[in-house]
């Protein structure tokens, strides 16, 4: 198998009228969902015309079924997709365009307008409406199929960077075919399996829920976003739609544990609880384990360099709440090592940076040679031939019992709600606000909080400065408290002084 889509034609081969995915809108079969997509390739391919190289698919669509059919035809027209968010700051759009260079925009008559005002020479943009009335041409696509390598990239997916410029991940086919081969042996997913995602599109952990059912034959549900903002109905809704696994990051499980709903609303369906993008609070995983103590929970790690997940710790035991959560092991045809600040590997308890090598790794940052060169580099470790590992910048140690603990982070690098934040993006929209002088952004990890320092004259409101901010960054990277001072302090060589405002919180 080549191409990730290829899971899709033996499943759809093997399960044609069996729904593979749903949303609030409609169902799709897997004969249904091949047949869109194959539709959306053919119209991709007429577009394209006799140009030549990759152009990659902004597929710019709210999370529903439709999307998923895009991320399908982008893979029978041989083009990466990248997935954008519906309510993306179109400053942000506009700089991801600028990444790409070239490439395809997938959208919606409701979102279409918003593309007006940005720089758009270098790509086309279709409505899903048109790309869905093509004739589908399986020949075409399966013959496009056949010149895919599994070292071609399957996705581009956007992170924060550090220098106000969101970063391209891009991940080859091979690291989803053998992710999903892997998910499907170690959690025993099959046709039976029904997915509830939570997980935005753009967000890696969605891979899960998307390529297990491409593999497997599962089900996918795509659970309304509305419901993640009232957790006391999740139970009912899953319940109801018989959803029997679940990969959530652990801010929505800690929302459904702390409002008391578990205790009263069971979930006899409910089998396996995986969780990934941030630590997961013992106090709330223990109230999930004493409610459905039948369910596997499973703690799983991954930056979004890697294809989604590369270790695992299935929960065997109940932990206190001051104890730390493993987070395990790494995943087969994935390594994991921890090194010092010498390129020397760690001892056993000691603290290093985490490091991930083998078949999941991303082939770099897309158009950034340097930021790849950067991240991507020889393992110090191997001497005899050529081993990239990623370096993570996550501290770890191995314990006695030769699991990964997770420690935190080496740099301003937080997560927050499951998405992965670099601080100084925040700061460079910022230093744009009008009567700003400066800013420095912190944050604090007891109140899991963003905390916005400004240098200015005036006092500000942060309602006013988050809805200015809006334009520049999504939702969840706006701060959750401001400071307004009249001069930042300093260190001895001009640099804002953070540990100093690292006090004040």
């Amino acid at each position: 198998m080549n191409s990730a889509v290829m899971m899709l034609e033996r499943t759809a081969a093997r399960l044609g009228d069996k729904t593979a995915v749903r949303d609030e809108w409609e169902a799709l079969t897997f004969a249904q969902l091949r047949a869109r997509a194959l539709s959306i390739a053919a119209g991709l391919a007429g577009a394209r015309g006799g140009r030549r190289g990759t152009l990659p698919v902004v597929v710019y669509l709210p999370k529903s079924a439709d999307a998923v059919a895009c991320f399908a035809g982008a893979m029978y027209a041989a083009e990466p997709y990248v997935p954008v968010a519906a309510d993306i700051p179109m400053l942000r759009l506009q700089s991801i365009l600028k990444s790409l260079r070239q490439g395809c925009i997938i959208t919606c008559p409701e979102l279409a307008g918003n593309l007006e005002g940005l720089e758009l020479d270098g790509f086309t943009v279709h409505l899903t409406k048109d790309l869905r009335s093509c004739p589908p041409d399986e020949a075409g696509a399966l013959a496009r199929l056949h010149g895919v390598m599994d070292v071609d990239p399957i996705y581009i997916m956007y992170t924060s960077g550090s220098t106000g410029t969101p970063k391209g991940v891009t991940i080859p086919h091979r690291g989803i075919l053998d992710y999903a081969r892997w998910l499907a042996e170690t959690f025993d997913f099959d046709e039976e399996t029904v997915l509830g995602n939570q997980s935005a599109f753009y967000f890696d952990n969605s891979t899960l829920d998307i390529y297990t059912m491409m593999y497997t034959g599962a089900e996918l549900v795509i659970i309304p976003e509305v419901l993640f903002r009232f957790p006391g109905k999740l139970p009912e809704f899953i319940e109801a739609e018989g959803i029997n696994t679940i990969f959530w990051v652990p801010t929505v499980m800690i929302s459904v544990a702390n409002s008391g709903i578990l205790e009263e609303k069971a979930m006899p369906a409910l089998k396996k609880v995986l969780f990934c993008g941030e630590a997961m609070p013992n106090r709330q995983l223990n109230i999930w384990r004493r409610c459905h103590p039948d369910a596997l929970y499973a703690n799983l790690y991954g930056p979004t360099e890697i294809t989604d997940v590369c270790t695992y710790y299935v929960v065997d035991r109940p932990f206190d709440d001051g104890d730390p959560l493993p987070i395990g092991v790494p995943c087969r045809n994935m390594g994991a090592v921890v090194l010092t600040e010498e390129g020397k590997q760690a001892a056993v308890g000691e603290t290093g940076e985490l490091c991930i090598l083998g078949s999941g790794l991303a082939l770099g940052y897309w158009n950034a040679p340097e930021l790849t060169r950067a991240a991507f580099v020889q393992n110090p470790l191997c001497t005899d031939y050529d081993q990239r590992l990623y370096r993570t910048g996550d501290l770890a140690y191995v314990s006695e019992e030769g699991l990964l603990m997770f420690v935190g982070r080496k740099d301003s690098q937080i997560k927050l709600r499951g998405n992965r934040i670099e601080l100084g993006e925040i700061e460079t929209a910022c230093k744009t606000l009008p009567g700003v002088e400066n800013g420095c952004v912190l944050f604090d990890g007891e109140k899991q909080e963003i905390v916005l320092f400004l240098q200015t004259r005036e006092q500000l409101i942060l309602r006013k400065v988050n809805l200015e901010l809006r334009r520049h960054l999504p939702a969840y990277m706006l701060p959750g408290r401001l400071v307004c001072m009249a001069e930042l302090p300093q260190t001895p060589n001009g640099k804002i002084d953070r540990v100093k405002l690292k006090s004040t919180l």
